[in-house]
Formats: C-alpha cells, sequence, structure tokens
C-alpha cells in the first residue's frame, strides 16, 4: 500500500482500489478485501466506473461504520475516500 493525494482537497490516503469496469457487486467486494487489510483509521481511495457505486458505497459504510469520507465526480469516474473504522 502506498500513500496518496486528492489534489482538489488535499486528503492523504494510504490505498488506492481501481474498480473501474467492474460491475456491481465487486467494487464493494474488492473495497471490503482492502479495508481489512487496512489499520483502523487509514483511508482507501477508490476509483469505479459502476453508475450504483455512490449509492452502493454509501450504503455499505453506513452498514459497516467505516466512515465515508467524500464521493465525487472526476473525469467521468466516481471517486470515494473512506475512512476505515
Amino acid at each position: 500500500m502506498g500513500t496518496g493525494w486528492i489534489a482538489d482537497n488535499a486528503m492523504k490516503f494510504d490505498a488506492d482500489l481501481d474498480a473501474r469496469r467492474l460491475a456491481c457487486p465487486l467494487p464493494i467486494l474488492r473495497a471490503k478485501k482492502s479495508l481489512s487489510q487496512m489499520n483502523s483509521g487509514q483511508v482507501l481511495r477508490i476509483s469505479a466506473t459502476d453508475k450504483g457505486a455512490p449509492n452502493d458505497f454509501a450504503e455499505f459504510c453506513m452498514k459497516t461504520g467505516n466512515e465515508l469520507l467524500s464521493s465525487t465526480v472526476m473525469d467521468g469516474e466516481f471517486v470515494f475516500l473512506i475512512r476505515r473504522r
């Protein structure tokens, strides 16, 4: 896992998941796996193209207790930042 920055809001993230071109439920399943390998408080950045991803990740975070820090669209892709509980 590396460390990166989101330029538009200077948000630091600890791991990056490319879930582009994956259909539901794969983006959520891959995010769940990535988060399980992270420490509490670390931030996962996810890029996705599935149209249902914004609702899916909002619901996923609500159910799991992870914090959805941001949900944005950049260059036609959804970008999510999730802090592990």
